[in-house]
């Protein structure tokens, strides 16, 4: 199983991610069950955030845990922008610690750009840090020249994560941010890293390449495009699903080594980047 450290702690390269999560009460007895599965079987890193079906996610997460090691978790919330500032954010962090049912989160990020200043931002992250409701901190959809700006600051280097969008069709990171985290060891975190099953277009389920190497394995189309996108060190994937079996396959992910070979192949099809190209968002 492929690992990463993420604030100190080493955990497995796939984890959890909730997003789209805890909207349905007809689904939410299976969504609790495939959380609870994907820690059973061995799963740490479960990612959420306020915005999620405001709040509604992180209640369906702290519904999860009931009864499960702490400390066998590692949680990740995020605060939005415009609860980023000195007046706003303990409030914030302090609901979602009361949603999550638990008193610190793992790791509490900064979950896009607004119009707080960043010092400020960063001076309150940091405090909380100090305070212990979170035990590191760290940004998401930050681009270079974010993280140079993040860097610059006092206490920017205190960062122990950065999340962004990154699949196997979406690779402007490549050129630019990815090498950026690995000079300055700051681990990424790939969110929708499948693709939200061909969500944009990018025909990543049907194409021939990714086809034949899950044959090839043995092993599902996800599978393939999550070892994808652990290829590199310290770099950590948080698909979401509501499926026990699928949320399995996932994990199982983190066994699957693609070869040179292979990784030339999916090149030939998705090429990295040769120059800069916009943040993807989602």
């Amino acid at each position: 199983m492929k690992t990463v450290t993420l604030a100190g702690q080493t955990v497995p390269a796939i984890g959890i991610g909730t997003w789209h999560m805890g909207d349905d009460p007809q689904t939410r007895a299976s969504e609790i069950a495939t959380i609870q599965a994907g820690l059973a079987s061995g799963a740490r890193v479960i990612d959420t955030a306020e915005m999620y079906g405001s709040g509604r996610a992180e209640s369906l997460v702290g519904e999860a845990l009931q009864g499960v090691d702490r400390q066998q978790v590692f949680l990740i919330s995020k605060v939005l922008p415009e609860n980023a500032s000195r007046d706003r954010m303990q409030r914030s962090v302090e609901a979602s610690l009361q949603r999550l049912g638990t008193d610190y989160l793992d790791l509490y990020l900064y979950h896009w750009r607004g119009n707080v200043p960043l010092a400020e931002t960063v001076s309150e992250l940091q405090r909380l840090q100090d305070q212990g409701l979170v035990k590191a901190w760290g940004v998401s959809n930050f681009d270079v020249a974010d993280l140079d700006e993040l860097w610059a600051l006092p206490q920017g280097p205190n960062a122990q994560a950065n999340e962004d969008l990154y699949h196997l069709g979406s690779r402007g990171l490549d050129y630019a941010v990815l090498p950026w985290q690995r000079q300055h060891q700051l681990p990424l975190i790939a969110y929708s890293p499948v693709a939200q099953g061909d969500a944009w277009g990018q025909h990543l389920t049907t194409n021939p390449v990714v086809r034949q190497l899950a044959e090839k394995y043995q092993v599902s189309i996800y599978q393939i495009l999550l070892a994808w996108v652990i290829r590199h060190d310290q770099v950590l994937a948080i698909p979401q699903t509501s499926s026990v079996a699928h949320m399995r396959q996932n994990l199982a992910a983190g066994d699957l080594t693609l070869s040179a070979a292979d990784l030339t192949a999916l090149d030939g099809q998705y090429p990295a980047p040769t120059h800069k190209l916009p943040l993807d968002v989602i």
